[in-house]
């Protein structure tokens, strides 16, 4: 890490959280605590000018040749940056052609072309790849309903990946080998651990500090000309690979495959592959569909399929508890009280809310298998299944 690039990282985990929290405070204070106008501007100053000061001596050293990790922290430094300026109204895609923010947007663009992701922080920024300095990993305030959504967010990301891991393994071995029972069963561990870390998290999560002083660093914002979707919890590989090997979703369906195409540089370079290479797969239980078309014996992968069909299940709680916990009453719930001028804008992916909550919703019925879902979910294929087993 350069020294530029260091004094930056000094920054985002010091003074910029400090500035952040300051006026979440002023801002939660308030009677309207989505009004973030005419409130901390002094603050907002500051974190405005000592941010551009650390821009401009990065943007002058240019690329620094240090490798993937130092310009993935970099991008992730100033991506977190811009979102904080977005969250504070200092920036606003609805009332701007392009970013007032020059050099910040130039070396976002400079870095994120350079690595192969959008110029914006990423999930994994905050995620997967939030390296903490003697226990302390960035985020944008001190409130401790941050720390809980960040860190049960990357604990369950972790174990939605060490359940893709797990099915990945399967492929090489076939729905019928003997030894794939280990990876069926840790996979739906791994899931199991899902559950008990969102219920943890819904059980914890204060409604209206994550509604008024966590969601808003998620918003769109633009990075020169164009506007980036916010980042996502979804953004990493491993949830789509787990909706592809079991089956759920197909990657030539027109809305999901516009899904993959959306978040694909949203994720690191090596998670890109992984999806794309899924993609190349047949899935686990048209594999054991082939079976039963074929009239085979079904003691032959009974044991594997009940264990699959124990995954799917477990896959389905996991996405029905997103959508009925943390979007209905995390996002939904708490806008139906909000001021009409302060609904545009909501969404971190862009969109209005209620265009928003029906594509949950598909995604959600697809995942579960919800048989009065999506016209393509696999309700049925996966009873015949069940009904060949016994």
């Amino acid at each position: 890490m350069s020294p530029a690039a260091g004094n930056f990282d000094a920054w985002i985990r010091g003074a910029f959280v400090a500035h952040n929290s300051a006026l979440e405070q002023l801002y939660f204070a308030q009677a309207d605590r989505a009004n973030v106008a005419g409130t901390g501007d002094h603050i907002k100053a500051a974190l405005r000018d000592e941010g551009q000061r650390h821009i401009h001596a990065l943007w002058a050293e240019g690329n620094t040749g240090e490798g993937f990790e130092s310009a993935f922290d970099v991008l992730g430094n100033v991506g977190l940056y811009l979102a904080a300026l977005r969250r504070h109204e200092l920036t606003n895609p609805a009332r701007e052609a392009r970013s007032p923010f020059a050099e910040a947007s130039s070396l976002a663009l400079h870095v994120g072309a350079s690595i192969g992701m959008a110029p914006r922080f990423a999930t994994a920024h905050l995620a997967t790849h939030n390296r903490a300095v003697l226990g302390v990993r960035k985020s944008f305030t001190a409130l401790a309903d941050e720390a809980l959504f960040i860190d049960e967010n990357a604990r369950a990301i972790l174990c939605f990946q060490r359940a893709a891991d797990a099915l990945v393994r399967v492929l090489p071995l076939g729905v019928t080998n003997p030894v794939a029972d280990v990876q069926f069963a840790a996979a739906a561990d791994a899931l199991r651990c899902v559950l008990a870390i969102t219920t943890r998290l819904f059980e914890t999560l204060d409604v209206a500090r994550f509604f008024f002083s966590v969601r808003p660093y998620y918003k769109p914002y633009r990075v020169g000309r164009h506007e980036y979707r916010g980042a996502n919890a979804g953004d990493f590989a491993g949830i789509n690979e787990l909706d592809l090997l079991l089956g759920l979703t197909r990657a030539n369906d027109p809305s999901y495959a516009e899904l993959l195409v959306d978040k694909m540089l949203f994720m690191l370079p090596a998670e890109q592959a992984r999806l794309r290479d899924c993609m190349a797969h047949k899935s686990l239980l048209d594999e054991f569909l082939a079976l039963v078309d074929a009239g085979a014996d079904p003691a032959v992968y009974r044991g594997n399929a009940r264990l699959f069909l124990e995954v799917v299940a477990l896959f389905g709680q996991t996405a029905a508890a997103h959508h009925d916990q943390l979007v209905k009453r995390f996002i939904a719930t708490p806008a139906e009280a909000l001021p009409e001028a302060h609904l545009a804008g909501l969404t971190a992916s862009g969109p209005p809310l209620d265009v928003l909550l029906r594509s949950l919703a598909a995604l959600r019925d697809q995942r579960t298998a919800h048989s009065g879902g999506a016209a393509r979910n696999r309700a049925n294929d996966l009873a015949r299944l069940a009904s060949a087993i016994g």
